[in-house]
């Protein structure tokens, strides 16, 4: 049951508020999974905070229920990872941070979307203080 088990080290905050944003990513992705799944429900009045991405997911037809669940699914790993204070926790934040900064990079350099831009020095700072936290994660 080591999975289950408490953390060896305590969290530090900024960990716990990591979970915490990564749980926040879990239940955004989740909910536009169903409403991906489940168009024309009293949630489509969401689509309305980010209209582009709508337009986006409904291009990508069924993948994009594939991609939000999986991101969903990642988050999840994130959010409970981090919060045990596990190093898949750590390994699983960093990836889906770096992955972000990438994605952000190229819809702000090759798709002229200026807007991700200011996802690039947040994700930078969040990796770095991860970096700097590797200590109180399992090896």
């Amino acid at each position: 049951m080591a999975f289950f088990d408490a953390p060896q080290s305590p969290r530090p905050a900024g960990i716990t508020l990591l979970s915490l944003f990564f749980v926040f990513g879990t239940l955004a992705s989740g909910l536009a999974a169903v409403m991906l799944i489940m168009p024309g429900t009293s949630l489509d009045v969401l689509w309305r905070l980010n209209p582009h991405a709508h337009e986006g997911f409904i291009g990508m037809g069924p993948w994009s229920v594939l991609l939000m669940s999986t991101v969903c699914l990642a988050c999840v790993s994130a959010a409970w990872g981090l919060w045990r204070c596990r190093l898949w926790g750590y390994w699983t934040a960093t990836t889906i941070l770096t992955v972000n900064l990438v994605c952000d990079a190229i819809n702000a350099f090759l798709l002229r979307d200026w807007r991700t831009l200011i996802g690039l020095p947040i994700a930078v700072l969040i990796i770095a203080y991860l970096m700097r936290q590797r200590s109180i994660f399992e090896h």
